[in-house]
């Protein structure tokens, strides 16, 4: 039985990841993927592979405390990815894409955090219920080191909670929630509040 949930899970999420990458979010075999199996187990893709043919083959068992369960390569960023599962037990999948839109918006103006107001697609994330209300997607700087990166979310992982997700500068966004479907539905809506973000900025600075 518990062969088959593994199955399931990980062909459930290998059909998410080629759905992004298929959009272009995951350029040059970029972007990592994880989802929970228990409390002490995930499965995380492996290093270097193209996430447009990903298979489950691609992904490996792992424990939240950096034990790799078979043979190969974990994503260099899976260090962030056990972090945020140590952090919050009830965080079921962690989905991370570099897409231009995230990656300029991360670097305009040098933010600490983007704003969002007015828009009905803020309601994709858990918790907003009206466009009135505004909601903020915090901006980490970037580091090689994942226990300096692991560092700097964990001391702002209060205002990236409600958010269910944060920016990484000039890198791409980490998103997540309670089970891969409710991570999918994050990540997609922070996605288009950012594309349509990037296009309101261009065509203000037209004028």
């Amino acid at each position: 039985m518990e062969d088959a949930v593994i199955t399931a899970s990980a062909q459930a999420l290998c059909d998410t990841v080629r759905w992004f990458a298929s959009r272009g979010y995951c350029p040059a075999t970029g972007g990592n993927f994880s989802m929970r199996l228990d409390n002490e187990r995930v499965l995380i893709t492996a290093s270097g592979v193209d996430k447009t043919a990903l298979t489950p083959a691609d992904l490996l068992p792992m424990t939240i405390h950096g034990e790799l369960l078979t043979e190969g390569k974990p994503s260099a960023e899976t260090g962030l990815h056990l972090a945020l599962y140590r952090r919050d037990p009830d965080i079921g999948a962690v989905l991370h894409v570099h897409s231009v839109a995230n990656t300029l918006l991360s670097r305009i103006g040098n933010p600490q955090r983007l704003r969002f107001e007015g828009y009905e697609m803020q309601k994709s994330i858990a918790g907003n219920i009206t466009h009135e209300a505004a909601i903020d997607l915090p901006v980490l700087d970037n580091s090689q080191n994942m226990e300096t990166l692991s560092a700097a979310l964990e001391a702002r992982f209060d205002e990236a909670a409600p958010a269910f997700g944060f920016l990484v500068r000039s890198h791409g966004i980490y998103a997540w929630g309670a089970d891969l479907a409710s991570a999918r539905r994050h990540l997609e809506g922070w996605e288009f509040l950012l594309a349509c973000e990037l296009q309101r900025q261009q065509l203000e600075n037209r004028r």
